[in-house]
């Protein structure tokens, strides 16, 4: 689970924008399906779930950390909180 702080974010317009791209970055880049799961109201905070499947635990906590360095550095919003599960 990320959750993300978009100071720039003026309105939900343009909250979905930055989750609609960033979303899209993700799936293309690492192959994990993202769906954004709260703060929905909210215009500068995104709550965005993120999942994908293997065979090994290793292999998913490897390419959760992968993606959550990368967002570190994506784009115009702030990392508040990155949590793991992992089942």
């Amino acid at each position: 689970m990320l959750r993300l702080h978009l100071p720039e974010a003026g309105s939900l317009k343009d909250k979905r924008q930055v989750v609609l791209s960033l979303s899209q970055r993700l799936r293309t880049r690492f192959g994990v399906s993202v769906a954004e799961i709260d703060d929905l109201e909210s215009w500068q905070v995104a709550t965005l779930g993120l999942a994908t499947v293997s065979s090994s635990e290793s292999v998913c906590r490897h390419l959760l950390d992968e993606v959550s360095r990368w967002v570190e550095t994506a784009g115009p919003f702030l990392v508040l909180e990155s949590t793991q599960e992992v089942r």
